[in-house]
Formats: structure tokens, sequence, C-alpha cells
């Protein structure tokens, strides 16, 4: 089996590439925008190639030969979704039997009400701009295989973690600088999978038989909580988890002048304001800021004394999401059909994440242990 694994520089690509060669599960063709992205896959002797994901002509070369396509391409909403069609009309052109496409756990929201699995409605009016953009690539590669030959196989993983991952890193870089922070003490689901356990549902996705059309949740076996999957990164480093503020998201309602810039900013507003001179426009701004500006403190009073304040981190709006879900997402399916079973437990997950960070220069404990009892 030959796969082309396009965007394989990236954090999900370039282990795809490690463990498909390294393991003898598939001869392996990596696809990037740039040569310069091949320094990380330069140690392995494999047939890489050079093509932006947005331009078909190139893809369909570099597919040539290839049976499987594996989409891991990051990137912006313009990108996310501008490299669909290329894709899949360049795999179609080249021969390629499946596409299997990267989704995200997060179409359902990043904290799914009980219940949810893959067969439950998608929404692309969510609050959290990526989840729409993932929503809407998936109903695009959908109609691409109603008029297309090539089969489609999409992934939904959660939490992705281990080395080179944000999760894993930013957690650790947050501890260091004091901006790390709990939403109700971790005490929400995380839905973690490990990134040796993503590739290996990966590969699994490639050669399935069945899965054609289908999404797939794919998680690790365990059910942890956010303090759970935080809790060996801050022992690493030396922390405790009470040595984490636990914060609440707030919305921080637009002030007046606020309220009134979005007003003035509106295409109606813009239309009707363009009929007046440009002096009397820019004199209005200028009272507006005036009105608002904060007055100067009396001559005649002094300041009172304020005790200095450490700053308080302050939760996203996806990070309170995230860590306050209360559900485990299944991936029974994916056990059923494409034979999907974790093969690197929790515990070992957090260990080899934990060596990598060390690996990379973070201040880690020699003296790190993982608490048995505290998945």
């Amino acid at each position: 089996m030959k796969v082309a694994i396009l965007g394989a520089n990236g954090f999900i690509g370039s282990r795809t590439v490690e463990m498909l060669h390294l393991n003898g599960w598939a001869e392996v063709r990596p696809i990037v925008r740039t040569i310069s992205n091949l320094a990380r896959l330069s140690r392995f002797d494999l047939d890489c190639r050079i093509a932006d994901a947005l331009n078909q002509s190139a893809l369909a070369e570099a597919f040539k030969g290839c049976d499987i396509v594996i989409h891991a391409v990051a990137g912006d909403r313009n990108t996310i979704l501008g490299s669909l069609a290329p894709t899949y009309l360049a795999a179609q052109d080249a021969g390629v039997t499946r596409l299997v496409y990267l989704s995200t756990a997060s179409v359902h929201g990043q904290a799914p009400s009980p219940g949810t699995d893959e067969n439950s409605p998608l929404s692309n009016q969510q609050p959290i701009d990526y989840n729409n953009t993932k929503v809407q690539a998936e109903q695009q590669l959908l109609k691409l295989r109603d008029t297309g030959s090539v089969e489609l196989v999409m992934l939904r993983p959660g939490i992705v973690f281990g080395a080179r991952s944000y999760w894993t890193a930013s957690f650790a870089a947050d501890l260091l600088a004091g901006k790390a922070y709990l939403v109700n003490e971790g005490k929400g689901i995380c839905n973690s999978i490990y990134i040796d356990n993503l590739v290996y549902a990966i590969y699994l996705a490639s050669k399935a038989q069945g899965a054609d059309r289908q999404a797939f949740l794919v998680g690790d076996k365990e059910q942890i909580t956010w303090s759970d999957f935080y809790r060996p990164i801050a022992a690493a480093l030396g922390f405790e988890l009470s040595q984490i503020p636990s914060v609440t998201y707030t919305e921080i309602p637009p002030s007046l002048k606020d309220r009134i810039e979005i007003v003035l900013a509106s295409k109606p507003s813009l239309a009707f304001l363009s009929l007046f001179p440009n002096k009397w426009r820019l004199a209005a701004r200028a009272a507006l800021e005036a009105l608002f500006q904060t007055p100067p403190p009396s001559p005649w009073t002094f300041p009172t004394p304020q005790k200095p304040t450490l700053p308080q981190p302050v939760a996203t709006l996806e990070m309170a999401l995230l860590q306050q879900c209360q559900y485990k997402l299944p991936d029974a399916k994916a056990r059923k059909i494409l034979g999907y079973e974790p093969i690197i437990s929790f515990e070992e997950a957090c260990r080899r994440s934990i060596g990598w960070l060390a690996f990379a220069g973070y201040p880690t404990i020699d003296a790190y242990k993982l608490p048995s009892n505290k998945l």
C-alpha cells in the first residue's frame, strides 16, 4: 500500500509518516508545500514531493502511483476549505482509491451533549469558528464524494497530545510563565487521544472495508478529567495542581463606547455618514474620543495607595467549554468497523510526552513518577 501524506510536516502528519514507515505499514510519500518543510523528515529515505495543497495539478502529479491520500493539512479557514476540492479531484485524477480526512471531534462542539455520536446532527452556527469550518469541510467532501470515485473516510479525534503537541507544550509553557489555569478545578471530561493512537486509527481507516462515506470518533481508552490530563505535566515540572488557579469564563459585555463603535462601523451607518463632509465626520470622531477619555486627576487630591495585584488568568471561551465537558465521546463505531483499539495507554502516553518535554529543554524533575491512582 502506497500512501501520500499531505501536510506531512505538521504535528499529526509528521508522526503519521514516522509510524507508517518505521512499522512497515505502508510505503510513504510525504507531501509538503516548500522544501524547507522536509527538514524533520529528511532523516528517512523517502520519496518526498513538493506541492501546494491548493494546486490541483501539482497535487495530481504528487499523488501518482499512490493508493491512499491522507489529508492532514492544518491552517486557517481559507486553507482548510480551499484545499478540499483540489485534493479530492487531484486524487481522482491520479487514480487514488481512498482519501482519509483528519476532521475533529469539535464538529460536535467543545462540550457535546450526553448521547452524542457520529449520527448526531452537526451545526455550522457554533460560537467557535474552527468548529464551523470543519463542519463545512466534511459537508463539502461528502458532496465531492457524491460525484467522484475516490472513497472518503473522515476521522474525528479529540484533544490530540504527545511530543510536539500544542496541548502538551502550551500547558508546560503556561505553567512556567504563571499563566496556567483550570476551569472548575479541572473536573470536566477531557476527550483525549494520544498521537500514536490517532495514527493507528489513520492506518486502519486507510484499509478498512465498509468505511466509505463514514465519520469516526476516535479517542483514548481511559475516561479522564482535565485535572488528570494536566497533573502529570505539572508534576514533571515540580508543580501541584493546587497551585494552579481555577477560573470561570465570564463574557465581558461591550462598553457603551464599544457599542457605539460597532454601530458606526456598520454598513448602514457608513453609508449615512458618507453624506456629510469629511471634516464633520472627523469632528464627530474627536468628540466621541473626548467623551470617553479618562479625566486627569485633580491637583487638589492625592491618589489612594493601591496594593499591587498579580494578573489573574482569563479563560477563553474555547477552553471554558472544553473543560466543562461532561461526556466522553464514544468510539464504538471505530472499534466495530475499523477494528480500532488504542495501542498506547494514557499512563504510557504521559510518560512519553514528558520525556519529550525533557528532550525539548523544559525543566522536568528527574524523580517524576506518574501516580497510578490518579487515572
